[in-house]
């Protein structure tokens, strides 16, 4: 018996110097296509020439972010009032965050009113709802409208400037500075065509609800003021709806500087696909590239459906843990799109480390089912874990290793 505590005493002071297994860092193995970008980092694809004139252009598959075509999408330019997707992307924002509802209540204030191109011809101290100001700033473009909204969000416009810019860098906008709310010419007011993408996507994948109202052809709201009310009619300053099948939306601007520019986004089979246009010369040449980007996204894109993603696995392996195998699960079926790809060509692979360790969650990824080609990869899907393991402790472990090597009886 002595003999047998001299031994564990001398296994206890090795393992104070030997590191287990699962104590190395977890890391997720890549090997499947280590030149991967993620899609929606810039990819310039000038491969193909489609004839656009206008200064830069990009067009983008938004579910996943993948880039389709560009032509100088990183050129700082001036968007006009393509930038009021920025203004009413932080009004969503706010809305999801309760800061405020659809129903609240915003006073026009003296600055707001005072707006010059394109308004809604609001007067100082007149109250209008939430949603009526979004839809007078996505529907008629109102330049008042989307300072109205920005001092309501931020207390003023110089303070929801911050706000635009501070969402910018956090959305990766690399190319753009905001100087204004609405999109009125300023010198250090500008974007490109990729930052009009990044912040479209973002738009219209987190707060879809914005097509409820990009779609709207002709609507109108009450002015209230001392005077009384008035009916003032909107007419959405998108044409390009029911010139293209499948149009959603999502934003046109023009001045003298910025020429004309969209940013057009448009839904087929499942398939949402962003077209952006910078410094074109026509309202007419605009709205044709628009198309052109969106008819080449289209002929080359489709749907690309796994039904059962985990088949029958249900648990995989893990180490220093209370149990042996955790049991995990992903979504059912995930569908993505596929651009100029055959679906013979893609493959799938679960890419889970080879050092998983307790302790783990509840919720928590714990690993990737991946879609793949020899060039790319295409699509990742996280797995979860079902259950807590905890970490095994000391002596636990200390207890598993002397019943697999001693016997005592």
């Amino acid at each position: 018996m002595n003999k047998l505590i001299s031994i564990i005493i001398s296994l206890s002071m090795v393992m104070n110097f030997v590191s287990f297994p699962w104590q190395a860092a977890t890391k997720i193995n890549s090997s499947i296509h280590p030149n991967y970008q993620n899609t929606s980092d810039v990819a310039s694809n000038n491969t193909v020439d489609l004839g656009i004139t206008s200064k830069s252009a990009i067009l983008i598959e938004a579910k996943s972010g993948k880039i389709l075509y560009s032509k100088n999408e990183t050129e700082e330019l001036k968007p006009a009032s393509v930038t009021k997707i920025m203004t009413v992307l932080l009004c969503y924002d706010a809305i999801k965050a309760g800061k405020m509802n659809y129903e609240d209540t915003i006073t026009i204030s003296e600055h707001a009113s005072s707006m010059g191109g394109s308004q809604c011809f609001f007067e100082a101290g007149e109250t209008q709802t939430v949603y009526d100001i979004i839809k007078c700033i996505q529907i008629s473009s109102g330049n008042d409208a989307a300072v109205a909204m920005g001092e309501h969000i931020a207390g003023s416009e110089d303070e929801f400037v911050k706000l635009m810019n501070n969402k910018a860098k956090e959305l990766g906008m690399n190319n753009t500075n905001f100087e204004n709310a609405c999109g009125l010419d300023s010198p250090n007011h500008y974007t490109c065509a990729l930052d009009i993408g990044i912040m479209s996507r973002e738009l219209i994948t987190k707060h879809p609800e914005i097509f409820e109202i990009s779609t709207i052809w002709m609507d109108h709201i009450i002015h209230k003021t001392n005077k009384g009310e008035q009916r003032f009619d909107l007419a959405n300053t998108n044409k390009f709806l029911r010139q293209y099948t499948g149009a959603n939306g999502l934003k046109t601007g023009y001045t003298s500087e910025a020429g004309y520019c969209m940013s057009g986004t448009a839904t087929r089979d499942d398939i949402t696909l962003i077209a952006v246009i910078m410094g074109a010369d026509t309202k007419e040449t605009r709205n044709s590239e628009v198309a052109k980007l969106l008819d080449y996204g289209f002929s080359k894109c489709e749907q690309y459906k796994d039904q059962d993603v985990l088949g029958n696995l249900d648990k995989i392996k893990i180490k220093g843990g209370t149990k042996e195998y955790l049991m995990i699960e992903a979504i059912k079926e995930h569908t993505f799109s596929i651009f100029n790809e055959s679906p013979d060509n893609i493959k799938k692979k679960l890419e889970i480390s080879s050092s998983l360790k307790a302790p783990i969650k509840s919720g928590e990824t714990v690993g990737y089912v991946v879609y793949y080609t020899d060039k790319e990869i295409l699509s990742k899907i996280p797995i979860i874990s079902i259950e807590n393991i905890s970490k095994k402790t000391y002596s636990l472990s200390l207890g598993d290793l002397c019943n697999k090597y001693f016997v005592i009886e």
